[in-house]
């Protein structure tokens, strides 16, 4: 079959062409999720608790560690944090 669902001479695994409309079961996936959360639930502190594990997850490192921290800043695997020292 090519790519658009029709018949190609010799191809033995035929196919169709599938669309399937997930948006309706996001917007419910997302009012579980919201629902789960509860009332009380605060994205900003949410967000600053997640920042502070960070700058723990990154504080106190030896020099070994500090030096392939900063590796993969540069390469652009892990943002800089802090005042430009992991451990700061």
């Amino acid at each position: 079959m090519s790519s658009h669902g029709r018949a190609v001479p010799g191809d033995p695994f035929p196919t169709i062409d599938l669309d399937v409309d997930l948006s309706s079961h996001e917007l419910l996936r997302r009012a579980h999720v919201l629902d789960a959360l509860g009332p009380d639930w605060d994205p900003v502190a949410a967000l600053r608790g997640e920042e502070a594990a960070y700058e723990l997850l990154y504080s106190g490192l030896s020099a070994e560690q500090q030096r392939v921290y900063d590796e993969l800043v540069s390469a652009g695997v892990l943002p800089r944090r802090g005042g430009g020292d992991a451990a700061a």
